[in-house]
């Protein structure tokens, strides 16, 4: 066997750029901590957080403005304590009819 072949330092200086290249872009794309593979990856999840960031503004705009109709209009507060909670006043009866289906 040829020991010439083994000794990187008779390679070809292209050779040893391409392998070098390589290797770089190798450690580059997938390795190293910052790599690009890992802010791809970052990139995904920051823009599932900035969705899931709208969606729950846009539902703390409607629970705010239950709370709002809820303090400011007695009539609401009544029913919603009639119909979910079953509440009732003095003297009034309440009648729970199932439907059949």
């Amino acid at each position: 066997m040829n020991l010439q072949l083994l000794n990187p330092l008779r390679w070809r200086k292209s050779f040893l750029v391409i392998i070098l290249g390589g290797f770089l872009l190798i450690w580059f794309t997938f390795i190293d901590t910052y790599s690009i593979w890992t802010r791809i990856e970052l990139n995904q999840r920051k823009n599932e957080l900035q969705q899931k960031k709208e969606t729950l503004k846009k539902e703390t705009v409607v629970l705010k403005k239950k709370i709002k109709d809820l303090k400011t209009d007695p009539f609401l507060l009544e029913r919603i304590a009639r119909e979910e909670y079953g509440m009732k006043r003095e003297g009034e009866y309440i009648y729970k009819i199932k439907e059949i289906h």
